[in-house]
């Protein structure tokens, strides 16, 4: 039987462990690309709490698998391949927290650019090299990074194809948390296992609310908010969350998820 080159942990804290391992770089072929896809799937229908991405000690993912790359045609199947499993991490309604060892590349920067926080260690190195190729990002890189750290610097980014350290990273925005390269795993779960004790509908709602609202005209993109905001008055922990404050005043309150 076939190893499984993307793997999912759900573990007893609400938090679920998408792991990709595919030695040695974690390169994202057509089949890992798949099989995240099917496994966001299936976090999309029976969310966590949480979502941890991790592509192990060494290295979160170097890229696209370039050994698949052909003409216009194969180009094409390639970027079908990473839209279906990248927007579908997006569409996860519950927070995702990429959690980068090494090296997060081309396809592999825009896997952690798909998630919703990013946890990269002090000597992780991420970028858009695909210009080094003459070619260009094919996964989300032209459109996630600008709208993470400002057009001017995602295009300086893309067409110089540099990499970033950690510290830049940090700086420009395109890492929330910076750690010991040893503590990454365990700084981002722990994030994620704190935040799945939260108000996991209403995360899905501010999510709803944030990244469909930035395609929307701001007239539309708060008449959205409005719409949700109303939306998370029916979920218990809203009844539970403003019964807390009123008794015991704020962040005391204990979540269902419900």
């Amino acid at each position: 039987m076939t190893e499984r080159l993307v793997t999912l942990d759900r573990r007893a804290d609400g938090v679920a462990v998408v792991r990709l391992d595919h030695p040695k770089m974690n390169a994202l072929s057509r089949r890992l690309l798949q099989e995240l896809a099917q496994v966001a799937a299936e976090l999309v229908a029976d969310p966590p709490g949480a979502v941890v991405v991790w592509g192990g000690e060494r290295i979160f993912a170097a890229g696209a698998d370039i050994g698949e790359f052909g003409g216009p045609a194969v180009a094409t199947e390639v970027a079908g391949a990473f839209a279906a499993a990248l927007d579908a991490v997006a569409a996860i309604p519950r927070i995702v927290i990429a959690a980068v060892n090494g090296y997060a590349l081309g396809g592999g920067c825009e896997l952690a650019l798909a998630c919703d926080f990013r946890v990269v260690a002090d000597n992780a190195r991420l970028g858009q090299p695909e210009i080094l190729l003459g070619i260009i990002p094919g996964g989300g890189g032209t459109q996630r990074l600008p709208r993470l750290v400002g057009a001017a610097r995602a295009k300086e980014l893309i067409v110089s194809g540099r990499q970033v350290d950690a510290e830049e990273a940090l700086r420009i925005g395109l890492a929330d948390r910076v750690v010991a390269a040893g503590d990454v795993f365990e700084a981002a779960s722990a994030w994620a296992a704190d935040v799945a004790r939260g108000p996991v509908l209403a995360h899905a709602l501010v999510k709803q609310a944030i990244d469909a609202g930035a395609d929307l005209p701001l007239p539309a993109g708060l008449e959205l908010e409005r719409e949700l905001f109303a939306r998370a008055f029916a979920t218990e922990d809203a009844g539970t969350g403003i019964r807390s404050f009123l008794e015991h005043g704020p962040g005391r309150a204990r979540f269902s998820g419900r």
